[in-house]
């Protein structure tokens, strides 16, 4: 392909999004790459968003439906590939993907990040028959049934709370003797009456022959294991930074997430982090929304100088 566009934004959650809307409205000629057929990220397998200003209680595969229609109202153009390699030229940032190669004077980085495993025997094995990581993907499966959540933080809480109204019991598992979510969603959480708590707690094992049956866990603290009766297994312990393709090409700390600091600019000049992928102490779509403007911002900054 031998049109060099103004700005490339590889990923398409939040931070992707509110980075095309504002390419868009600075009229640079913008090209956003996603991966999935379906735009928003993580956002979309989230069943309730109750922090975005001004949209108490929205459905989170709604809200990720209004950003890409937004993009969309202001002629974004979006092309469904996975990207393979980005390689650095003087001027251009050339990036080859599944749907060909694209190129450009900036680069956006907003690919986001995955969900972390467990790495317990029988985690892979059982994944997609008991084992999932999206309670609002899969929870309806497990209605009226017994189901383990294991974190401690605001989606392990969120996730617990939703399945609570479906499930017969939920028992959240939690490594250390304290939740880290949000205060308002840990009181949610206690008024739940068929949630049981399980502190100090990890899961080693999961077991089952083509769905998952139990659980084995063990006490960090008195080192006791015991194994429970369970149908499912929702995994919520964290995410990882999608920045395997970069690594090697711009700054990254030791978790893999991107030096960049508010101007999103990374080590590499013309080459910007939004969203996720960044490393910052607060990742929330509010917080991935204003990376995708203040990239943008630096971006038109960037272009002003390069001519």
């Amino acid at each position: 392909m031998d049109k060099v566009y103004d700005l490339l934004i590889i990923g398409s959650g939040p931070a992707g999004l509110a980075a095309a809307i504002y390419a868009q409205r600075a009229k640079l000629s913008t090209v956003v790459l996603e991966k999935e057929y379906i735009s928003g990220g993580q956002v979309v397998n989230t069943y309730e968003v109750d922090n975005y200003p001004g949209l108490p209680g929205i459905n989170g595969y709604e809200l990720g439906v209004k950003f890409r229609e937004h993009a969309d109202q202001l002629g974004a153009e979006f092309v469904t590939a996975e990207v393979e390699e980005i390689i650095i030229e003087e001027t251009v940032k050339k990036v080859e993907s599944s749907a060909g190669e694209y190129r450009a004077k900036a680069l956006v980085l907003a690919m986001g990040a995955a969900h972390r495993e467990l790495g317990v025997p029988g985690e892979k094995e059982l994944a997609g028959m008991g084992v999932s990581y999206c309670a609002t993907c899969d929870g309806a499966f497990f209605r009226g049934r017994r189901v383990a959540v294991v974190g401690g933080g605001d989606v392990a809480v969120e996730d617990a709370i939703f399945l609570a109204r479906g499930c017969e019991k939920v028992v959240l598992i939690h490594r250390r003797d304290e939740l880290r979510a949000a205060k308002s969603l840990q009181e949610r959480l206690f008024a739940c009456e068929n949630v049981e708590i399980i502190w100090d707690t990890a899961v080693r094992e999961i077991n089952g022959e083509d769905h998952v049956e139990s659980i084995r866990l063990e006490n960090l603290k008195t080192g006791e294991k015991r194994s429970l009766d369970m149908d499912g297994v929702f995994v919520a312990v964290g995410v990882i930074p999608n920045s395997r393709i970069i690594k090697e090409l711009v700054g990254v700390d030791e978790n893999g997430y991107i030096l960049a600091g508010e101007d999103c600019a990374s080590s590499v000049k013309g080459i910007f982090a939004a969203g996720d992928i960044r490393k910052k102490p607060l990742r929330q779509i509010v917080t991935a929304v204003a990376d995708g403007a203040n990239a943008v911002t630096a971006v038109q900054e960037y272009l002003l100088s390069v001519q």
